[in-house]
């Protein structure tokens, strides 16, 4: 059994129950059929294979949002190959080095000629063995992590540890037949408890001709969706709204992607009556966790565990934490359960490596409060030691980024001589040519932080520095493009 013949099955029994339903703007929506998405998939498959796809082979696939997309992942899942979604972005030389990266055997790209087909040079073993225990894993998914803080690793997904994951995330969700899922993540980066799960469900799901509030409020209008599924970034713009439109057939709006921040859960909910459900999803993981329970109280929670999940914090020593622990006593969060990644690609890693003994350590420090919520607390590599006191640079940004000055900022270590590190911030102003002074963002720290978290400097920038997959980069040595120090004034 594979997520293509779950899929396979909801096609044969209702063939004309909608699987895709595209916004094409003024003339209206077209609703592609699961045998219609079947049969499109299926002749892919038969082509690919044609042209030399065997079972196990790496297929990169290079295309745009929507559902062309679909049908053509679906094709090469069909065909058994190993799908390895690329961001439309990727073009020249970031193309070329990302085919040497993933070690492609082939290549489908949809450009406006048309779809083309590339047999690429047979490329090196990924596994030592010939890519004997890569095939072994039946493998059907492969996708490269963000590399928030460090060099990206292609996580290695095989065909039962996709159906062990989305069968762990529906028992929290309940994605049925009935529910119509509004998409607006992009499929390069978010695919597997999204798009396959909601495929392997029956479910309908929704493609807006554009993420722009109205553009998405007026598709809601017509199709009236039951489930939204997108980032912070497209919430607050929905939060923004002025028109009379709502959302009152929404049952679950799941935000994910990025840290949700409170102000965003808060605008979204006053529009539109329903809160925001914080999900932390992990590529190497699924969707362990997700804030089904206290997404109104608590917006900014990550939430409980799901049923099949064992989450719990590493010390320092390596132990579980005893006792309770709070914003001053974290741990890293480390999580075991069904569906985890099967292999890292390269430097090649099978999971009984990375899993054992501790199950899946994020890097991510956390703290559960008294009622079992899960709270992300910071990056273990954005830790800040000053003076012997340890905080997170989030933990600032969440402060500074509630400044009605501040568009988005991003706060990490700089090394001192006496006090060990201290906090450094970069802040995209909303008005370029008048930012907020230095003593204006120090006050408003003031009010908030304790004096040791507050930056000692502050620097004016115009962008910060993104991963392919849109989250803000903590590598070290990444550097904004920066307007210089903010004045004293």
């Amino acid at each position: 059994m594979t997520v293509i013949d779950r899929i396979r099955e909801h096609a044969a029994r209702a063939p004309d129950h909608p699987a895709l339903v595209v916004d094409r703007a003024a003339e209206g929506s077209r609703a592609i059929g699961y045998g219609e998405l079947l049969s499109r998939a299926d002749l892919q498959a038969r082509l690919y294979a044609d042209q030399g796809l065997r079972s196990g082979d790496r297929c990169g696939l290079l295309a745009p949002q929507g559902a062309g997309f679909v049908e053509r992942a679906l094709g090469i899942l069909a065909a058994g190959g190993c799908l390895v979604p690329i961001p439309d972005d990727h073009r020249g030389s970031v193309l070329d080095a990302f085919l040497a990266q993933a070690r492609l055997h082939h290549l489908v790209a949809l450009e406006a000629a048309g779809e083309v087909f590339r047999r690429l040079p047979e490329p090196a073993a990924v596994d030592g063995a010939g890519d004997a225990d890569f095939r072994a894993l039946a493998p059907a998914y492969l996708r490269f992590t963000s590399g928030t803080t460090s060099q990206r690793k292609g996580v290695i997904l095989g065909h039962a540890t996709i159906l062990a994951r989305l069968a762990a995330a529906n028992r929290a969700l309940a994605i049925g037949p009935d529910d119509r899922v509004m998409w607006l993540l992009p499929m390069a980066h978010h695919f597997v408890v999204s798009i396959l799960l909601y495929l392997s469900e029956g479910a309908t799901i929704l493609l807006p001709s554009g993420s722009l509030a109205r553009t998405v409020l007026e598709f809601a209008a017509r199709e009236r969706p039951s489930v939204f599924y997108a980032s912070p970034y497209h919430y607050r713009l929905l939060g923004k709204d002025d028109s009379e439109l709502g959302l009152e057939s929404v049952r679950l709006a799941i935000s994910t992607a990025e840290g949700l921040h409170r102000e965003v859960a808060e605008s979204f909910s006053g529009r539109f009556g329903r809160p925001l459900v914080q999900a932390l999803g992990i590529i190497e993981v699924g969707l362990p966790v997700v804030n089904l329970a206290s997404a109104a109280a608590k917006p900014g929670a990550l939430g409980r565990p799901l049923p099949d999940f064992d989450v719990w914090l590493r010390g320092e020593d390596g132990r579980p934490l005893d006792g309770p622990t709070s914003p001053t006593r974290t741990g890293e969060i480390c999580i075991r359960g069904p569906g985890l990644l099967d292999a890292y690609l390269d430097p090649w890693l099978p999971a009984a490596r990375i899993l054992e003994p501790d199950g899946f350590r994020t890097g991510d420090q956390g703290w559960f409060d008294a009622e079992g919520d899960l709270h992300l607390a910071g990056r273990r590599v954005n830790r800040i030691s000053m003076a012997g006191m340890k905080f997170f640079g989030e933990e600032v940004e969440a402060v500074l980024g509630s400044h009605a000055g501040v568009r988005e900022c991003r706060v990490f270590a700089r090394e001192h001589p006496h006090l060990g590190e201290i906090p450094v911030a970069e802040i995209v102003p909303e008005d370029a040519a008048d930012p907020p002074s230095r003593g204006d963002l120090t006050a408003h720290c003031r009010a908030v932080l304790p004096g040791y978290k507050v930056p000692r400097e502050f620097r004016v920038v115009e962008v910060l520095p993104r991963t392919a997959t849109g989250k803000l980069s903590r590598a070290p040595g990444e550097a904004a493009a920066s307007l210089g120090p903010v004045t004293a004034r």
